[in-house]
């Protein structure tokens, strides 16, 4: 140090001679860090956390970290915005500076390097109060690091870390005592040797005891309800507790306000507690962090017509390597969990980010509108070409739960022709798992999406007129099946001519129909002319001219002309086999067809062994619960003596 008159000193920047200041200071105030200690109980937390539940195995966890013998010990806890990291590092650092294990215990705001220099001269002053007026920032910052890294026993708290080379300066210069960092970033953390907590949400049980206790005396009926909608976020949580203390209503009717008015209660905060800290405020923060990547942005809004179960990443494949870099980003900030193969999302961020708000410049309607059409877009071209192909039937059971979301949150009067045939199509995979209830309502709204953007008379809404005739058929109501089949038959003879395919489908529809509703004979007198003109158009094996056989075999049994129906259910298997294979849902079913006019006619021992054959091919192929494998085992056991039920044929098929 150059030489200064008595009883003045000069501080320099640490490993440099630059004067910094030259402000006259006692030699005591000055002394030595190694020879200044932390006076007793100086401790600087946030008061934030005063309402607290649960997190008892992420406390010990942490604890668990903290607690390596050794040098400096890091832990970062990273985390969706609002997931309570914060809180639950308050709630940390203030059990430790009660029970004295730690001294001093202090709270730095670091998510700039700015504010990590601020927080870190107020350490310094807290140190030596005396301090406080004479040295400016720089030199008190350089001071507390100087501090910390010549002492042990103390505890820093390093909150809301966007980029970690903001703290790596002063993690690299600590030699000993503990360093707990938040922040929404859950990379970079293990190259500063930290040991790494990602935080989730709370449990059900705990959001609700959150809820409950902020609320006050409120009527406690839809609290669960509530919790779950918000997907037990703390922040949401809190928000939605404060604001039922503040307005008296119940969980129930901020639930209903909440669906009603997303963008508005979404942003709203209850009065006396911090305005920017709402979900949406937060989530906009990160996202303003990506503005380097806007394909973040694009990505996020798509998400969240999704559901909360795992998302295809290979929905994306098309969009190339910006689009992993987008997935790469939001999972960085926790907005996002990715793996190698799937995407998931918090049902809250969702829910945010597929609710328009003019005042969010990531969320104006016209990006949300984009977002809907591309989340379509993309379910639509993963979709199988076939409902009823049991080797897709994965593929489907994968995508249904974003299909069914996005059915769910998209408004009717939205949908495309692309939205159209994605309903119509899952609809009839639906139809054909046995969930008709849930079909019924994707047909309907198909055929409504056709008849408005394609007018009554075009393929596509004739298409799904006939799928909505259909899933009609399959839940029983026969009378309005048949009028749809009936119209649909109708305006295909008009359009497209009476002896094309689609017309030829629709009347052997319609001849199922009429043989369900018991009016054989009316089915039987369609069958047989268009069996006639399917083979003679399409071909004897083409598979609608099978299907037209099994028809007409169905309809001579149920007018029980065994004679004629057996022989010709016997030669629809065979070509059944032959063209379509043995395992095909198509040949299972003409077997079972066949079984049940084995046993009609006194065949019973074949009728038996050919049920069991039926039985274990459906499990095999179909699956146990399938409704064919269903009623081909309720055959069996009927024949067998063991269900009180009638067999049933599946004729139509």
């Amino acid at each position: 140090m150059k030489g200064t008159a008595s009883g003045q000193a000069s501080l320099f920047q640490a490993g440099g001679d630059q004067v910094i200041s030259q402000t006259v200071l006692p030699a005591e105030t000055l002394r030595p860090i190694t020879e200044v200690a932390a006076p007793p109980a100086t401790v600087c937390v946030p008061w934030h956390e005063q309402v607290f539940v649960g997190r008892e195995q992420e406390l010990a966890e942490l604890d668990t970290a903290l607690r390596v013998s050794g040098g400096v010990v890091v832990a970062a806890v990273h985390g969706l915005g609002g997931i309570g990291k914060s809180t639950l590092a308050a709630r940390y650092a203030r059990a430790q500076a009660l029970s004295g294990t730690c001294n001093p215990v202090w709270w730095i705001t670091a998510d700039s390097s700015a504010a990590v220099r601020a927080g870190l001269a107020t350490l310094a002053a807290g140190l030596q109060p005396e301090l406080a007026a004479t040295l400016p920032l720089e030199a008190l910052a350089e001071r507390a690091s100087a501090w910390l890294a010549a002492h042990e026993g103390w505890l820093v708290v390093l909150d809301d870390v966007t980029d970690p080379a903001d703290v790596e300066p002063l993690l690299r210069r600590t030699l000993r005592g503990r360093v707990l960092v938040t922040s929404r970033l859950g990379y970079g953390w293990h190259r500063l040797d930290a040991e790494v907590i990602s935080l989730g949400v709370l449990s059900e049980e705990d959001a609700v005891d959150l809820l409950t206790r902020l609320a006050g005396p409120v009527e406690p009926d839809g609290a669960l309800e509530l919790a779950r909608e918000l997907g037990c976020l703390p922040l949401a949580v809190e928000q939605a507790g404060g604001y039922l203390h503040q307005t008296r209503l119940t969980p129930r009717a901020y639930l209903r306000q909440l669906r009603e008015q997303p963008a508005v209660m979404y942003g709203r905060a209850a009065r006396g507690s911090q305005a920017e800290r709402t979900v949406a405020r937060i989530w906009r923060l990160t996202l303003d962090r990506l503005a380097d990547t806007p394909l973040a942005g694009h990505l996020l809004r798509v998400l969240a017509w999704y559901g909360t179960d795992p998302i295809p990443r290979n929905l994306f494949g098309r969009w190339g390597p910006d689009a992993d870099h987008a997935m790469g980003e939001l999972a960085a900030f926790n907005m996002i969990a990715l793996d190698e193969t799937s995407i998931t999302v918090h049902r809250l961020v969702q829910a945010v980010a597929r609710t328009a708000d003019p005042e969010d410049p990531h969320r104006p309607a016209e990006d949300i509108d984009d977002a809907r059409g591309w989340a379509a877009a993309l379910l639509a071209a993963a979709t199988p070409e076939s409902a009823g192909d049991p080797a897709e039937w994965p593929q489907w059971r994968v995508l249904m739960p974003h299909i069914t979301a996005l059915f769910d949150w998209a408004p009717p009067e939205t949908d495309t022709v692309i939205t159209a045939r994605l309903l119509n199509d899952a609809g009839l995979f639906l139809n054909g798992q046995g969930a008709t209830g849930r079909a019924l309502g994707y047909c309907e709204r198909a055929l409504l999406a056709y008849e408005r953007l394609r007018g009554a008379d075009h393929s596509a809404t004739l298409i799904a007129r006939n799928s909505l005739a259909a899933v009609h058929h399959a839940t029983g109501d026969l009378s309005r099946s048949i009028s749809l089949y009936e119209a649909t038959l109708a305006d295909r003879e008009r359009v497209l001519g009476p002896e094309h395919p689609s017309t030829l489908n629709s009347r052997l529809n319609l001849s199922a129909a009429y043989d369900s509703v018991g009016d054989h004979r009316r089915s039987i007198s369609l069958l047989e002319p268009t069996l006639a003109v399917c083979e003679r158009v399409l071909g004897s094996d083409h598979p609608w001219t099978l299907y037209a056989r099994n028809g007409l075999a169905g309809a001579y049994e149920s007018a029980g002309n065994l004679s004629r129906a057996i022989p010709l259910y016997e030669a629809t298997l065979a070509d059944r086999v032959r063209v379509l294979g043995t395992d095909h849902p198509d040949t299972l079913q003409s077997r079972n067809n066949l079984a049940y006019a084995y046993n009609a006619m006194g065949a019973v021992d074949r009728a038996i062994a050919m049920y069991a054959e039926t039985v274990r091919a459906c499990d095999r192929v179909l699956g146990p619960h399938h409704p064919t494998t269903r009623l081909v085992r309720e055959n069996l056991a009927f024949v067998m003596g063991e269900d009180g039920s009638e067999p049933e044929s599946q004729q139509p098929s």
